[in-house]
């Protein structure tokens, strides 16, 4: 009788998914968004109309976290307001804050930790019958070819996690904590994964973890990402492979040979450095120096054709003196990044960093994000200046929303979501089309062109 009423519950409930976060976050979503469908549960965009509400909150720094607080708040008034019988809250703030966030907050029904999101089914089947149901326990857990996914995002392009957590133990992160350790997927299980994608439509494959540099050390006992992309650039209908969230320390000499090579293997390259100052990188628990971080900039720009650099940085961490911002500033000049992702130090309870006496006031932190990124700003207008004249392959998104008659996408050098975009004008294509584009103008983030007239790729 029971199995009986899950079963109708199951062929009428709607459920509504608000994911926030980093992408790694949106896949566990999309793995969740898949189960769900597959056992019968219908999925909805429309919030007011779902029977179960799920929020996978981001917990790893202020903004936010309190960014998902006012999203659980928000989406509880549909309990008063919609139709909604139950409210889920799972990801990273939940296995982050599970005890204070049941106490504080009774409006949520349910709690799934970063490594329980794969019994989601039971979960809700557990909350619409009434229960307050909390899952949440030390992640061990990784997904892989056989969970079904719905994706979020366009058609064209997808994420791919090929490991999850982190072993490096930055002094300011929270991430090993909320993730639990390094653990990597199978080549067998990430081919088959993105197979499956490209005969969906996929186009643009991006792979993620929290240390793409680092997989494969813990599976098969050495850096094996290198062998991963070998596998991966024999599908065919494969565009573009991306890879994000890179460790510079970790760059073989092989691997920065098959990206110079490889057609399909973007030419972008994700080095998230945080600082150059040895003083500070020691005190952060950074692995390598500002000397090698120089000779890999060096050495991907000689051996990988018209290649893209990202970083991100940090300011204002404990203890950085002015000494510590001017090197990174003058390291800025010098690199003269591509793009360049600054943020001010977030103190996190449950770090060392946190822990530290000698914090740097706001107003101190907010003048030197604004310095690095002024500087940046300058040097991206310039590195754009150099495509002017040039062509370039582009993955078209669609039509600009404020003016349909124009076409936005990217190329290779741009992530999604994160990076510039390039208008288009002169041309038709839709969205998933691969086009080449003669760059006419620029400004510090985006290139503007025309679509060259039959030489779609």
């Amino acid at each position: 009788m029971m199995n009986d009423k899950i079963k109708n519950a199951q062929n009428t409930a709607k459920i509504a998914m608000v994911s926030l976060g980093c992408t790694k976050n949106l896949v566990d979503a999309e793995v969740m968004l898949g189960l769900l469908n597959e056992s019968g549960y219908q999925i909805t965009g429309v919030e007011c109309e779902a029977d179960i509400i799920i929020v996978n909150t981001c917990g790893f720094i202020g903004p936010a976290k309190e960014e998902a607080i006012d999203m659980i708040l928000e989406m509880n008034t549909y309990k008063s307001d919609g139709k909604c019988k139950g409210l889920i809250v799972t990801g990273c703030l939940m296995q982050r804050y599970k005890d204070e966030l049941l106490r504080e907050m009774p409006e949520i029904d349910a709690a799934v930790g970063t490594g329980e999101f794969n019994h989601i089914v039971d979960t809700v089947d557990k909350v619409l019958a009434g229960e307050r149901y909390v899952n949440v326990n030390h992640p061990t857990f990784i997904y892989d070819h056989t969970y079904p996914r719905i994706l979020t995002t366009p058609q064209y392009t997808a994420y791919v996690k090929i490991a999850e957590g982190c072993d490096n133990r930055c002094a300011y992160c929270v991430i090993p904590q909320l993730r639990g350790p390094f653990r990597s997927r199978s080549i067998p299980s990430i081919v088959e994964e993105a197979k499956h994608l490209v005969e969906q439509g996929v186009k643009e494959i991006n792979l993620i973890a929290q240390d793409t540099t680092a997989y494969g050390i813990d599976y098969y006992g050495h850096y094996a990402l290198t062998e991963l992309l070998q596998e991966l650039i024999k599908i065919k209908d494969l565009e573009w492979i991306r890879l994000l969230y890179s460790y510079p320390n970790r760059f073989t000499p092989e691997l920065i040979e098959l990206i110079g090579k490889a057609p399909k293997i973007c030419s972008y390259i994700d080095l998230p450095l945080q600082h150059v100052s040895h003083h500070i990188l020691a005190e952060m628990n950074r692995q390598g120096t500002p000397e090698e971080a120089k000779m890999l900039i060096q050495k991907l720009r000689e051996t990988i054709p018209n290649v893209s650099l990202r970083t991100s940085f940090i300011v204002g961490f404990p203890g950085e003196t002015e000494d510590d911002f001017q090197e990174l500033l003058d390291f800025m000049e010098e690199t003269k990044f591509d793009r360049v992702g600054v943020f001010p130090y977030s103190r996190e309870e449950g770090t060392i960093a946190g822990e530290r006496e000698d914090q740097i006031e706001e107003e101190i932190k907010q003048e030197r994000y604004h310095k690095a990124m002024q500087l940046q700003q300058e040097i991206s207008r310039s590195k754009n200046k150099e495509w002017v004249g040039r062509k370039i392959n582009v993955l078209v998104e669609g039509n600009d929303a404020e003016n349909t008659e124009i076409l936005v996408g990217r190329s290779q050098r741009d992530a999604p979501d994160i990076d510039g975009l390039i208008y288009m004008t002169k041309g038709e294509a839709k969205s998933g089309d691969m086009v080449w584009v003669e760059i006419k103008e620029c400004d510090e983030y985006d290139l503007y062109g025309e679509i060259v007239e039959n030489e779609l790729s």
